[in-house]
This record gives C-alpha cells, sequence and structure tokens, in this order.
C-alpha cells in the first residue's frame, strides 16, 4: 500500500492532483467546522489533545521534497500497522516543499495519507506555507509544479496556496509538550494565542514568530539573523510551558547535522527530517513518542530515531 502510494506519486497527473488538493481542502475545512479530529478538539489553528486520547505521537520534521527519506521514516514506524489504531497519530511539522526536486510528489503522499487516514494524520505549517508575506525565500515550488504539471502547475500553486491556509499552527498534548513549525512567540502568554495567530495577523506579529522563530542560548528576544520572526530564550519557554503545564517543545524549522538538538535545559527539541541538498545533513531524525511514557522532560531523548 504504501510502497504503491509513493510510486504513483512519481507519475501523477494534473487532473489527479487537482483533485487530491481539494478534497484535502474539504476535509481540512470540515474539520474546523466541526472542532473535533477523533477526539481531539480543534480550536481555530490549534489542536489539543488530552494525554488518554493518543498512544503513540509520531512527529516528522522538515520534508523539503526529500521523498527517499519520507519513505524511509514511514516504514520504520511500520506505518500500515500503526494507522489501524486510530488513537496513534502522526504530525507533519510542515515545510514539506522547497529546496527538493520531489517536492509536489511529497506534498501528494502527504495529502493522500491524510484523505485515506484522517484520523491519524495531522498536518501543521511550516515557514514555506506560509503567506506571501512571510513566505521563505528561495520559494521554488512552484518551479517543480511547473516541470511536473507543465502550464498547468502554476493553476496547481494557486490551489495549493488557499490549502496552506487550512493547516494548523500547533498541536498539544495536555501536560506533555507543545508541536509547531518555528517557535513561542514572545507576547504569547496563552494556547488562545496561538490559536487566534492566523486570525489576528498581521495586527500582532504571533504568526510570524510561530512560523520563523528560533531558539538561543540566551534570555530575552532578538531580532533574528534570518530577516523576519525572533530568537527567543530560555526564559521565553520556560515562562510560557509553566504558564501552560507543559513539559517540552518539539520544532522544526532548522537543520541538525545529528538531525536533532536539544536546547534550553532540555525544554526545546528541535527534528529535522530531510538529508541532502542544499541542507548536506547526512542524517535525519523523527521522533516516535509512547505518550504514556514520557513522564519528564529528560524522557524525550529516548524517543529520538535517527536514519
Amino acid at each position: 500500500m504504501l510502497t504503491e502510494l509513493f510510486e504513483k506519486s512519481q507519475k501523477i497527473s494534473f487532473e489527479e492532483m487537482e483533485e487530491t488538493i481539494l478534497k484535502a481542502y474539504k476535509l481540512l475545512e470540515s474539520e474546523r467546522i466541526l472542532k473535533e479530529i477523533n477526539g481531539l478538539t480543534v480550536n481555530e489553528d490549534l489542536i489539543l489533545c488530552s494525554p488518554a486520547n493518543i498512544e503513540y505521537c509520531t512527529i516528522i520534521g522538515d520534508i523539503h521534497g526529500d521523498l527517499d527519506t519520507l519513505q524511509e521514516i514511514l516504514k520504520q514506524i511500520n506505518f500500515e500497522d500503526r494507522i489501524k489504531n486510530k488513537r496513534n497519530k502522526i504530525v507533519f511539522l510542515g515545510d514539506y516543499g522547497d529546496r527538493g526536486e520531489k517536492s509536489p510528489e511529497v506534498y501528494y503522499v502527504i495529502l493522500r495519507l491524510k484523505i485515506e487516514y484522517k484520523d491519524n494524520i495531522i498536518l501543521l505549517r511550516g515557514n514555506h506555507e506560509a503567506p506571501p508575506e512571510l513566505m521563505a525565500y528561495p520559494h521554488d515550488l512552484p518551479l517543480f509544479l511547473i516541470e511536473k504539471f507543465g502550464n498547468k502547475g502554476h493553476e496547481i500553486y494557486l490551489q495549493m496556496r488557499k490549502l496552506f491556509e487550512k493547516f494548523y499552527l500547533a498541536l498539544v498534548v495536555l501536560d506533555k509538550f507543545i508541536v509547531l513549525h518555528g517557535g513561542i512567540p514572545s507576547k504569547a502568554s496563552s494556547l488562545e494565542d496561538i490559536a487566534k495567530a492566523r486570525i489576528i495577523h498581521p495586527k500582532k506579529s504571533l504568526l510570524e514568530e510561530i512560523l520563523w522563530n528560533d531558539p538561543m542560548e540566551m534570555e530575552g528576544i532578538e531580532d533574528s539573523y534570518r530577516g523576519v520572526g525572533k530568537l527567543f530564550g530560555i526564559d521565553i519557554t520556560e515562562k510560557f510551558l509553566k504558564r501552560n503545564n507543559l513539559m517540552l517543545l518539539i520544532r522544526g524549522h532548522e537543520p541538525a547535522r545529528e538531525g536533532y538538538y536539544i536546547t534550553h535545559n532540555n525544554m526545546v527539541i528541535t527534528v529535522f527530517s530531510r538529508k541532502g541538498p542544499p541542507y548536506f545533513n547526512q542524517k535525519a531524525a523523527f521522533l516516535d513518542i509512547k505518550i504514556d511514557e514520557l513522564n519528564s522532560k529528560e524522557d524525550i531523548i529516548k524517543f529520538i530515531k535517527v536514519i
């Protein structure tokens, strides 16, 4: 089943891609209307989950068109067995495309997985799925789509831009962790700030910072070297997690030589799930967390998988 999906992604037609985007859009829209995903609560762009409603939580970082590594990760978790239990969730941290020639194929695969296994798959938004004014550069997804679908590639891209607005910003497993792409916004205090970030954009920089922020070993907030977003210190992390009774921030956004790195006194873990140029990291990582075995922030180390 999984092998066939990855093989099919290499041969998809314009019509198949268009149909897949439309189905995914309607599905994500319906989740927001129903405010629920099989026991998980949907509050605008935030998904809230009781530990009792989740068994395994697999967290996959930036993919950036690396189709082969994505396939290997899903094989390693025995995907076809894992998704038989709806309490097992697979969370993607965003940045599915750009900087990898298989970007259209990766989007096709993750969207088909969402359509077929809607209760198991959660799609978050990265800075490479940002609104136009916050979009990462270089943004070469449109070029890959034109290579794949010819002149109709631009039409597919416009449809995908609408779809990006339906991807979530964060998932929270209560009393455990928050998962998002970039980092904690400097002026966020509550989970409601995360839930409403897109709605109040651009009046406040919450959306920008969720998609673009990076942790640094310092205190306070500084402007980011990226030219957008902020660098946030250990005090920002500690304050937000404490206020919301959480142990960990799990995020992507940054390449890591070993596929992951841990910072902010074990409160922040970064996972990056692709290999090769332009990042040239030889290892990719993901998390495969048994929720009832995560009882402290130090426990996270045993759930890191490196390939």
